[in-house]
C-alpha cells in the first residue's frame, strides 16, 4: 500500500513571474453569507441586509458586502498562493469594478508579478500576486495586489515536524 500526502501548497521556489493560477474552488454567495458577514463586521449599511430597502435602490436587490467579496477571493487563492505563508505584508490597488449579488458564483485567479528572496529572513521569499475575482458571467468584480512572505522549501513549520511535501522526513 502506498501512502500519498495531500497537497501542501507552493513554497517560494515554486513561484515564477508570469505564472497564472486558476483557483479551483468557486463559491455561490448566499443571503445568509451576506447578512452574517455584514452584521458580524458591524456594517450598518441596510443595502446589505434589508431586502426592502435594497429593493428601492437602483440595484433592486441587496449588494453583497464588498469586504466579504475581498475575503472570499483572498480565501480562494490560499490553495495556490499562500498555503505556506509566513505573513501578509500588504494589500494594494483593491478595486471593485462590478457588483456582486446574492446568488452570484465567484471564481478567481492570481498572476505572479514579483518573486525575490527575503533580504532579512533567509528561510523566506517575498511574492507579489495580482488576484482577480469574477462571477459566473465572466464580469470582473474585484482585483487586488497582495504581497506576502512565503516559506522556502524545508523552512516551514511542517519541516520542524519531520517533513514537507516532496521531502523525506
Amino acid at each position: 500500500m502506498t501512502t500519498h500526502t495531500g497537497w501542501q501548497g507552493r513554497f517560494y521556489e515554486d513561484f515564477v513571474v508570469g505564472d497564472v493560477f486558476e483557483h479551483p474552488l468557486g463559491r455561490t454567495v448566499t443571503t445568509t453569507d451576506n447578512i452574517w458577514f455584514t452584521l458580524l463586521t458591524q456594517n450598518t449599511a441596510p443595502l446589505h441586509f434589508d431586502h426592502e430597502y435594497a429593493r428601492r435602490t437602483e440595484f433592486g436587490k441587496p449588494l453583497v458586502n464588498s469586504a466579504f467579496t475581498l475575503a472570499l477571493v483572498a480565501g480562494q487563492s490560499v490553495t495556490d498562493v499562500s498555503q505556506n505563508v509566513f505573513a501578509n505584508l500588504g494589500w494594494e490597488e483593491i478595486t471593485l469594478p462590478g457588483p456582486v449579488f446574492e446568488g452570484d458564483t465567484i471564481h478567481s485567479r492570481s498572476t505572479v508579478l514579483k518573486a525575490r528572496e527575503s533580504a532579512s529572513r533567509p528561510g523566506l521569499g517575498v511574492v507579489t500576486v495580482r488576484t482577480t475575482g469574477h462571477k459566473q458571467t465572466g464580469e470582473v468584480v474585484i482585483e487586488f495586489t497582495r504581497t506576502l512572505l512565503v516559506y522556502k522549501r524545508g523552512h516551514g513549520p511542517r519541516h520542524a515536524e519531520g517533513g514537507e511535501a516532496g521531502e523525506a522526513p
